[in-house]
């Protein structure tokens, strides 16, 4: 059926609300019938701020929806359903139960593959009891498929930066009028920290409709301290251990969690649950050390293999930071795998790489007809300043890094989510 579904059209991106609407109609409205909703936006962010605000939710008892996009492995990754023993992934014949009401209900009209798969999310969803949905855009916000909830509990805007610009604009000012267009009259919104075009942005439409904002470093701040994450308002001071997951801009990440769940849970958020919430928190590909698998076979004993799904100008600088904080720490040569689409500006996502890399390996991405190249990303690389050397894929690369070292080294795969679930499928 996904097959089917993915040859739909239009095919290439249309943003607009009026097909959605249109199909939710036709099903009775489902997203009347959800559960209270986080609605988030943003560039950079999304899903950690949602895996560490799920954790919180679970640790208080509560049963959590989830709607995250795109997905690593499997298409099921993407509608998360609260159960009796947990949130789990869509089992599959429900999954194609929901995708065929909402084809059926489609009747052949106009509407793309994340339309109809929002549409049978929001099927699910309605019918599966919840005490949460968090609900991530798919892209923008104003016009994104999923904004289409009324009246959500609350909004969340991550912080913002040029992507997609054939799509949401090529200006911080631009895109950040787009992802916008989530906040909602009368209900509170979540800001983390933004350049400062974007949150003048934002500060205009919250005015503009009623909503009220709580802005990172104005309204709350998350910082490390001594080894602790410390979380602070005017009103309150509080002490947690670091995320579980790595980079100092989960810290910020789980800040604003934080600050969400605050909102939403008031006096009953207890010290438990955001303890349990920051270290038990999981979205993999997000500076994720791989665990013993089938890709360890191809580097020396002691490597360590790292992925991340970043992808843009800002991910490049996150991840970049991180590794700069791992070196200090634990000091080994750092070689790069590197695919990426050619949608993105590959030029801006490897420039902060300069001084921290001994070599990248550039490697094509499986099926994937829009991505580089290995030659185009190397010819990029060497641009950069950059000792570069074209893989045929993921082992190759691994087997040339462990080729041209003497010692256990940190190899970091990235570039692309894409790439990140294809490199998860050959670990196993």
């Amino acid at each position: 059926m996904l097959e089917r579904l993915k040859k739909l059209h239009p095919q290439s991106i249309d943003l607009s609300l009026g097909r959605i609407e249109r199909l939710l109609a036709a099903l009775g409205h489902p997203e009347e019938k959800l559960p209270p909703v986080v609605h988030v936006a943003g560039t950079n962010g999304k899903g950690s701020f949602l895996a560490f605000l799920r954790a919180i939710a679970e640790a208080m008892g509560k049963g959590v929806h989830v709607y995250t996009s795109p997905h690593l492995v499997d298409f099921h990754e993407r509608v998360v359903l609260a159960g009796p023993h947990g949130a789990s992934p869509i089992s599959e014949d429900y999954l194609v139960d929901c995708l065929a009401r909402a084809e059926a209900a489609n009747g052949g009209e106009l509407i793309t593959l994340f339309e109809i798969t929002t549409a049978a999310a929001f099927l699910a969803f309605s019918e599966t009891p919840a005490d949460l949905l968090l609900l991530e855009t798919g892209l923008g916000g104003r016009l994104d498929a999923t904004n289409v909830v009324a009246k959500p509990l609350l909004t969340a805007i991550t912080p913002i930066s040029i992507d997609h610009v054939s799509f949401l604009g090529d200006t911080i000012a631009a895109i950040a009028g787009e992802k916008a267009g989530i906040l909602k009259p009368g209900v509170a919104c979540v800001v983390g920290r933004q350049e400062r075009e974007a949150l003048e942005v934002i500060e205009r439409r919250a005015a503009e409709i009623g909503a009220p904002l709580h802005v990172a470093g104005r309204d709350f701040d998350a910082f490390e301290q001594q080894g602790r994450l410390v979380f602070q308002t005017d009103s309150r001071l509080i002490d947690l251990p670091l995320p579980r997951l790595k980079g100092r801009h989960q810290i910020d990440n789980a800040g604003n969690s934080i600050a969400a769940a605050a909102i939403m849970f008031g006096e009953a958020l207890n010290l438990r649950a955001l303890e349990h919430g920051l270290t038990h928190a999981q979205w993999p590909a997000r500076l994720e050390r791989l665990a013993a698998g089938a890709l360890h076979a191809y580097v020396a004993d002691g490597t360590e293999i790292w992925l991340d799904g970043g992808h843009n100008a800002a991910g490049g600088q996150v991840i970049a930071h991180a590794l700069a904080e791992l070196d200090e720490r634990v000091p080994r040569p750092v070689h790069l795998v590197w695919g990426m689409m050619e949608t993105k500006d590959a030029h801006a996502f490897i420039a902060p790489f300069k001084g921290l890399v001994e070599r990248i390996y550039t490697v094509p991405i499986p099926d994937e007809p829009n991505a580089f190249s290995a030659r185009e990303l190397a010819a990029i690389a060497r641009t950069e300043g950059f000792d570069v050397v074209e893989a045929d894929g993921i082992p190759d690369a691994l087997t040339r890094s462990r080729l041209s070292l003497k010692e256990p080294a940190r190899v970091l795969i990235c570039g692309s989510l894409y790439l990140a679930g294809h490199v998860l499928k050959l670990h196993g």
